[in-house]
């Protein structure tokens, strides 16, 4: 396995990032904790989650198994910060007043004394950046967190954060997390020439569209009993559209050619696209991360990108995966 930089830091990190936004549920706490060795065993050594998930529930399963382990040395760690964690008016957010009140209790709950790389779940349209970063820059000044990044900005706004930790020798962010996968490849417009002109790692979540992409759904409108779109909430149903199926079942057409799974074979695609760093699969089973382990040691065939390119064109989108945020106005839609 050929480990990766994480942005401009130095650190190395696995071509796959284990994402733990199942743990606590669905999957319960015995079987996340055996994913969590199993991704380790096989050389995985980031571990992302973040405090909204499962209400907490997600961090302090990976704490307890890194600590009763005593692994934690061997794990980039990686969690985030903004999505509402209490009934109070500033439980949530990108305020000072939140982000250090969030970080102590994620401390609490992953059982550690630092954090390898804090991240904003979110960005504020509203709060001006230098809130943000200086109280990250303090918790890195501290010892409570090593590096920081963010998580589905507009460009403009990764940059704007760049120009304002410069401005006022604050903590820099080193990662940029944004959704991207086939269906949706619009950071490749802007957000992925930044990241590689100055140094940011990309970690891109739902690199298999929710599980479009692996050939789970034949209809836009008939769910599979535990799927994703049977369980979630109307902001990930509106992600599946027809072409998007249709993208889906060519990319599994192309998977068996090569004895792949096309779950398989559309992951391999984003691990290998330019700017890319490392994405965030999210096994709810212990199938699911085998199925994506052989992938630690695969290339992408350049003879493969073409065909790629010819079911979604780069930098366009047959489905939305940004309808998660505030900022982007533009919309997918599907006939």
């Amino acid at each position: 396995m050929q480990y990766r930089p994480l942005g401009r830091t130095g650190v190395l990190v696995s071509p796959l990032c284990l994402g733990a936004m199942n743990f606590g549920g669905p999957t319960d706490e015995a079987e996340s904790i055996a994913i969590i060795h199993r991704a380790l065993d096989a050389g995985i050594n980031f571990i992302d989650t973040a405090n909204v998930y499962n209400a907490g529930e997600s961090e302090r399963i990976v704490g307890k198994a890194l600590k009763e382990s005593g692994r934690r040395d061997q794990v980039v760690l990686a969690t985030k910060v903004y999505g509402k964690m209490g009934d109070g008016p500033n439980d949530q957010g990108v305020s000072r007043y939140h982000i250090i009140k969030a970080c102590e209790d994620s401390l609490r709950r992953l059982q550690t004394d630092h954090i390898d790389l804090y991240q904003l779940h979110r960005p504020s349209l509203n709060v001006p950046q230098d809130e943000t970063l200086r109280a990250f820059d303090d918790l890195v000044r501290s010892g409570k967190v090593r590096y920081i990044g963010c998580s589905t900005f507009p460009a403009w706004k990764v940059m704007e954060a760049l120009a304002t930790s410069e401005r006022y020798n604050l903590a820099r962010y080193v990662s940029e997390q944004p959704p991207y996968n086939l269906l949706d490849r619009r950071i490749e417009n802007e957000l992925i020439p930044l990241a590689q002109a100055h140094g940011l790692a990309i970690l891109p979540w739902s690199p298999l569209a929710g599980g479009i992409l692996a050939g789970r759904y034949a209809s836009k409108d008939a769910f599979p009993a535990g799927s994703r779109a049977e369980r979630a909430n109307e902001l990930f149903r509106n992600r599946i559209t027809r072409r998007g199926i249709e993208v889906a079942q060519a990319v599994g057409e192309m998977a068996r050619e090569r004895n792949l799974t096309a779950s398989q074979l559309a992951l391999l695609w984003v691990m290998d696209q330019p700017g890319v760093t490392s994405p965030i699969i999210g096994p709810r089973t212990m199938a699911h991360l085998e199925d994506a382990l052989p992938l630690l040691d695969m290339k992408l065939a350049d003879e493969d990108r073409p065909r790629f390119d010819a079911l979604v064109h780069p930098g366009t989108a047959v489905a939305d995966f940004h309808n998660s945020n505030e900022w982007m106005k533009a919309r997918i839609f599907d006939a």
